[in-house]
């Protein structure tokens, strides 16, 4: 009896403790300021929903539409105008393809739940942290029409620079968290651009083991280098020397097929980068492709005092805004592919 007393008394006495642990961890300021500040801005569920966003900061505003799955960049005013030769269409692009990884990412923020503790709940902390309706940056995420699923303010940084201030419109609450919203936020419209003259190489569909024969028109009417593959190896026209080294005309094809553009080019000046005939500054690639079909490069006469020229794309109604340095590494003399 007196063995049963003792442990119907310590299994009280466990089961107390136990409650009271329990009880400790639950009511933990820490952790309730923890799950208060566990929050996200826009459920997850909505995602695929998604159809623009419309991103208002510093630099001006930015709408990003999604078509078929596909992200674009809405072209402001863009007017209709024959697109130079070598582009493959006749109008004017109303929008341009954007930067998939880039959209993702800043959606991924907005749905993702994270700490977002509550800061402020009146009105009148709002223009001491810069979300009054005047001042604030916004992104806007719509899908279909009616109200948009998120309206997000975006105000000032905290005294430490390491987090930010934003509120829904329409609503009086303030959270803060880690800022990552900012580089999406200020970033020029050009950083939402996808700028890769030939997109189909940043999935390997084209690679330079597709490339059977590379012929390159230097600007000034030189003579034409060109390359074609002969099994493992390359033989080179237009110069001293016949056979290049392998491994750098693998790396300069490579790169003509990675090449970027600094920007789009407007419809409004495409055509100041192209003449009809082709002047004599102007330059061409053409590739020849395993599978018969030829892709080319049209690049304009040097610009301005940046020397930056237009690139066409056959097949592409886009017009690329090409640095001189791309154009300089495109244009090289044949000594520098000799072994």
């Amino acid at each position: 009896m007196v063995y049963k007393q003792k442990l119907y008394l310590l299994s009280g006495i466990v089961g107390f403790l136990t409650i009271i642990y329990v009880l400790t961890i639950a009511f933990d300021p820490e952790r309730v300021g923890t799950r208060t500040a566990a929050y996200t801005w826009l459920e997850s569920r909505f995602r695929d929903q998604i159809d623009a966003l419309e991103i208002y900061g510093p630099q001006g505003a930015v709408k990003l539409v999604r078509k078929n799955d596909v992200w674009f960049v809405a072209a402001d005013g863009a007017a209709s105008m024959p697109s130079p030769a070598g582009a493959g269409s006749s109008a004017s692009p109303a929008e341009y393809p954007a930067r998939q990884a880039r959209i993702d990412d800043l959606l991924g923020i907005l749905t993702r739940r994270g700490a977002w503790p509550v800061q402020a709940s009146s009105p009148a902390a709002h223009e001491r942290l810069g979300l009054t309706e005047a001042a604030a940056s916004r992104i806007t995420v719509r899908g279909g029409a009616g109200l948009p699923l998120l309206d997000l303010l975006a105000g000032n940084g905290d005294i430490t620079g390491r987090d930010i201030y934003l509120r829904k419109a329409g609503q009086n609450e303030v959270r803060s968290g880690e800022d990552r919203l900012s580089g999406y936020i200020a970033g020029s419209r050009s950083s939402w651009y996808k700028l890769r003259l030939f997109p189909e190489s940043e999935d390997g569909s084209l690679d330079v083991d597709i490339v059977q024969r590379l012929t390159v028109y230097p600007p000034e009417g030189e003579p034409p280098l060109i390359f074609t593959r002969a099994g493992d190896h390359w033989s080179i026209g237009g110069a001293e020397f016949t056979e290049p080294d392998k491994n750098k005309v693998d790396t300069y094809i490579r790169f003509i097929l990675n090449i970027e553009g600094e920007d789009f080019v407007s419809a409004e000046v495409a055509g100041a980068g192209f003449k009809e005939p082709a002047l004599a500054g102007e330059g061409r690639v053409v590739l020849e492709l395993g599978d018969g079909s030829i892709r080319s490069i049209r690049i304009g006469e040097a610009q301005g005092e940046s020397n930056q020229r237009h690139a066409a794309v056959s097949g592409s109604p886009y017009v690329y805004a090409l640095a001189s340095w791309s154009a300089d590494r495109i244009f090289r003399e044949a000594s520098s592919f000799e072994k």
